[in-house]
């Protein structure tokens, strides 16, 4: 069951993302009934703050927030995952400088960074920044301690006799070995980007009106919670799944990862053969 994980999120990814050119019942920026109706045939999740179809605007508030979330995750892991390899392959002085940046950036709230960034910034590339600064750190510290223990493995130690270069040690024998891992540490920076996403368009600090934006939704509709509920908790069902989906797929990348180890360690034998 937890095999399906994996292509279930890439499947409810391509559906976000792709969402926005899906036909709608209606346009999703476009009052189309009177505020606040509850749902009816006509609209199935009623209408929201400003007439406006709540299903139309839920099929395509996603795309953009999940497309942003995705960048910064990718932007964060792949700014940890290098500063990771280095730092676990050369030890010594550069390995502390790289670990005392990690450890002051990790120091200072991610949700202020986003904030600082969010004003200073267009919320996208504040969202990047403030998955990257508290992301990539925890990226690095992680991938770091797995280069250390990879490192005394046998197979590495007959990469370095048959006189291959560190760069090449750590793309072809290093990186493929820690596959699980980042894949699971990825799922997390996904996590976190999407709540950061959420957080700053919940704060008036997001996507800007009349897009249709999950988070945006939350922060329109709060005040007529009572008249149509479902103006509110259709967007907050749709983040919450998708945040759980993607730590699930998280979760079972790290025990994948964590079972594979014993038949690593028996292959680690077979360069010495």
């Amino acid at each position: 069951m937890t095999r399906l994980l994996m292509p279930l999120a890439l499947v409810a990814a391509a559906t976000l993302v792709l969402g926005g050119v899906w036909p709608t019942p209606y346009d999703p920026t476009t009052t189309v009934g009177a505020p606040w109706q509850a749902p009816s045939p006509a609209h199935l999740l009623g209408t929201d703050v400003l007439g406006r179809d709540v299903w139309s605007r839920v099929l395509t508030g996603g795309g953009r927030l999940l497309t942003v979330a995705v960048a910064a995750a990718l932007c964060a892991s792949s700014i940890g995952i290098a500063g990771g390899l280095v730092a676990g392959w050369s030890g010594g002085l550069v390995a502390r400088l790289l670990t005392a940046c990690a450890d002051l950036l990790l120091a200072l709230p991610s949700l202020l960074l986003a904030l600082v960034a969010a004003i200073a910034l267009p919320w996208q590339p504040a969202v990047i920044v403030a998955t990257v600064c508290g992301g990539a750190p925890l990226t690095l510290r992680v991938v770091r301690d797995a280069v250390h223990t990879i490192r005394s493995s046998g197979y590495v130690e007959a990469a370095l006799l048959r006189g291959e270069r560190p760069a090449s040690i750590l793309l072809r024998e290093v990186f493929p070995a820690m596959r699980g891992l980042i894949s699971a540490d990825l799922g997390l920076r996904l996590v976190v980007a999407i709540q950061v996403c959420a957080a700053l368009g919940v704060l008036g600090l997001g996507a800007s009106p009349p897009a249709p934006d999950w988070a945006l939704m939350l922060r329109e509709n709060m005040t007529g919670v009572s008249a149509n509920p479902w103006a509110v908790a259709a967007p907050a069902i749709a983040l919450g799944t998708t945040t759980v989906l993607f730590a699930l797929v998280a979760q079972t990348s790290f025990h994948e990862h964590e079972n594979r180890r014993p038949d690593r360690a028996a292959q680690e034998e077979r360069p010495h053969a």
